[in-house]
């Protein structure tokens, strides 16, 4: 496959990356402004959000570049405050480029609610809930107009039994279609609002009614292949085959290895206003489902010899609502990103972890993690170093060249004058 039309894009200015991002997503100049505000919101708007503001809080916004996915050709906003993560995400997508990027597949939107019923004869309330399902829905999608709308919404009524130390208890689950909404919001009413319903039926009394984030029935799941040669040759491909094993078996690996994958998918989806919350606890719940604690993504080789990456991982996200239709920066993002639904947010997000898992096991698999993590970092250095502005590249170019990039080095350059 051909080279990003984006490619070398790190290495223009800031007019340039912003005028190759214009180009690409057709943004407005109004949109442009809007990311060259540096925050992309006012206090007042700040104000409307959350309580007690004072302020507002920016963190870095970059462009992975290189993504291919599902064929399509796509630039990337992260936001995130680590050093490589941006240009190890490009990195790996500019690798899996050659065998043609990567191929992804998410679930339906489906949402899960909960009615906790309490104080309740389970034999006979499970027959009762089950025969009156229809009534159920149709109450549950009564609270939704929209979802309605578009043939969505509540879809099955499911029961389950829970023995527990305040005794025996029921749940009542709705699988509900959210359509491209992350959908707590409409989840969370339809719960509350068949819950008396719940009550009448079964005689019991109802406690919490809300969404799960343990959204099993909205999994992403893809793949891609990096090339042997690309990656490095033969023993770096075992290598990472090695540190993958390594992952799957230990969960105190585990953890630091699916750490960089959420380093991708968070980075993305801070971007774009989804619930990260929620996306980490879903990962972490689902990187445990067989009774242990493992890697979220699987590498093996092909028969050629060349690494395959695969993922599968729960992704609750949406395009419309909430923060995104109020938040000027996420809107722009949104639009460089040219996303049509929330299936394939999913897509998008899923294929970064993969890359970002790659590139983490890639470098600790030959060169080991800190070389090239602290020549991106040489610059941060620098500053805390207290290096004026007009010094920093100067500094930190000479620190990575001297391979020893450091705060007390960093003085030493500064005050030496070399």
């Amino acid at each position: 496959m051909a080279d990003s039309p984006t490619s070398r894009f790190h290495e223009k200015s800031r007019e340039g990356r912003i005028d190759v991002v214009r180009s690409f997503a057709r943004l407005s100049k109004e949109d442009v402004e809007i990311l060259k505000s540096n925050g992309g919101i006012s206090f007042a708007e700040a104000d409307h959000m959350v309580e007690n503001v004072i302020g507002t809080f920016s963190f870095p916004l970059g462009i992975a570049t290189n993504f291919v996915i599902n064929g399509k050709e796509y630039l990337i906003p992260m936001v995130i405050e680590e050093s490589s993560v941006v240009a190890a995400a490009s990195k790996a997508a500019k690798i899996a480029r050659k065998h043609g990027g990567f191929t992804m597949e998410s679930d339906e939107s489906y949402s899960i609610g909960q009615i906790q019923v309490v104080d309740v004869n389970i034999k006979s309330a499970i027959p009762k809930v089950l025969k009156a399902s229809k009534r159920i829905l149709k109450l549950a999608n009564s609270k939704s107009k929209t979802l309605s709308k578009m043939n969505k919404g509540a879809k099955k009524v499911t029961c389950k039994k829970l023995e527990t130390k305040s005794g025996t208890m029921l749940v009542v689950e709705l699988l509900i279609d959210v359509g491209d909404a992350m959908g707590a919001n409409v989840t969370n009413t339809m719960c509350e609002g068949v819950a008396p319903l719940i009550e009448e039926i079964t005689g019991g009394r109802t406690v919490l009614k809300i969404l799960s984030n343990y959204s099993t029935k909205r999994l992403v799941r893809g793949r891609a292949i990096f090339d042997k040669e690309e990656v490095g040759g033969k023993q770096i491909v075992d290598n990472i085959i090695h540190a993958y094993n390594f992952a799957a078996n230990d969960p105190y690996r585990a953890v630091t290895h699916n750490k960089g994958v959420m380093n991708g998918i968070i980075a993305v989806a801070n971007s774009i206003g989804q619930d990260t919350r929620a996306i980490e606890a879903a990962s972490h719940a689902f990187a445990s489902k067989d009774g242990r604690y493992t890697s979220l993504t699987r590498w093996k080789k092909d028969k050629n010899g060349n690494l395959v990456g695969e993922i599968e991982v729960p992704m609750p996200v949406g395009i419309v609502g909430g923060i995104i239709n109020v938040h000027p920066m996420i809107r722009v993002c949104l639009k460089i990103l040219g996303v049509k639904s929330a299936k394939e947010l999913a897509c998008v997000i899923g294929a970064v972890g993969l890359a970002q898992n790659f590139s983490a096991i890639r470098a600790l698999a030959s060169e080991g993690i800190q070389r090239g993590h602290m020549r991106l970092h040489a610059k941060n250095i620098a500053i805390s170093a207290g290096v004026p502005r007009d010094k920093i590249h100067e500094v930190a170019s000479k620190m990575i060249q001297e391979n020893n990039v450091s705060v007390t080095r960093a003085k030493e350059i500064l005050n030496s004058g070399d």
